[in-house]
């Protein structure tokens, strides 16, 4: 496989807010978004194989590693995501891309259609939801009672509970863990993925995280899928409890003329559990709409 070499820049969005980005390759512009609190090493096999025949474009969200935090935290929506994505498309001076996204990048997308579907050539959703992914998650409500405690706690001692948050995610059992609930495939995902992850959300503003973490959880895309027009490819993971099969159906139902993929052992990130399989799809799903 040749090396790709690779740009990087910045640049302000709406608000100011520096954003980072990285291009490789060259051809039809493929933009890959990943899930909340993520980060640009969540693409890694699928940046290698498509710079090969496109130009592959990955980013920072605002608050997100490279990326700065917005002045004013109320800029941490899926609205100000949305905007930073078409923000970067002009700077780019990109009219349309084929539009993929990961997890919470699948809800931002929905809401980034919304507002620009004149941008978007194709998506392809990667175990994608389009409204509160706590409700339900697991079978009950455990996780969306556990967040709102969580996040009383930090508007009550936000030190303390920083402090609790980096301890957690760098504790040695934060991976095991996240495995069991479905996030990662430990059979089939690179433990150095894992832990690059884990650094990653370690390090980012937890005040910045919650912020958008609530947004998350308030906006709900779903009448947004019937009225998708572009060709769309949904993949998810059978083994995946974050957002399990029945979210990946859902979408499909709703969105039509789409295109379904469950991958057997695939976890939260099947793009990382079953590279070679996903990437084939992908390539196959591209060549014919492309063609």
């Amino acid at each position: 496989m040749n090396l790709i070499a690779k740009k990087t820049g910045t640049f302000a969005s709406y608000d100011g807010t520096e954003i980072y980005y990285e291009i490789r390759g060259e051809g039809r512009p493929l933009i890959l978004n990943y899930g909340i609190g993520c980060l640009i090493n969540h693409w890694r096999p699928q940046i290698r194989h498509f710079a090969e025949t496109h130009q592959v474009i990955v980013y920072d969200y605002r608050a997100h590693h490279h990326s700065s935090v917005p002045s004013d935290l109320k800029e941490m929506t899926a609205d100000a995501l949305a905007k930073d994505l078409h923000a970067l498309m002009a700077h780019l001076q990109i009219e349309k891309a084929s539009l993929w996204g990961h997890s919470f990048g699948v809800q931002m997308l929905m809401r980034a259609y919304e507002l620009y579907p004149e941008i978007f050539e194709s998506f392809v959703f990667i175990n994608g939801f389009v409204k509160n992914p706590l409700a339900g998650m697991f079978g009950n409500d455990l996780a969306l009672k556990f967040f709102k405690t969580f996040k009383s706690g930090y508007d009550a001692i936000p030190e303390t509970v920083n402090l609790f948050w980096r301890l957690a995610i760098q504790n040695p059992l934060a991976i095991p863990l996240s495995a069991l609930a479905g996030g990662f495939n430990l059979k089939l995902t690179s433990l150095r993925d894992i832990e690059i992850y884990a650094r990653g959300i370690a390090g980012m503003d937890l005040n910045a995280f919650l912020t958008l973490f609530e947004s998350m959880i308030d906006y709900d895309g779903t009448d947004i899928l019937t009225k998708i027009s572009v060709p769309t490819l949904i993949i998810g993971g059978k083994k995946d409890s974050v957002t399990p099969t029945k979210t990946q159906r859902f979408m499909h139902k709703k969105i039509k003329n789409s295109q379904l993929l469950l991958v057997p052992y695939g976890s939260h990130c099947t793009q990382l559990d079953l590279p070679d399989l996903v990437n084939l799809r992908i390539s196959r799903f591209l060549k014919d709409i492309e063609s």
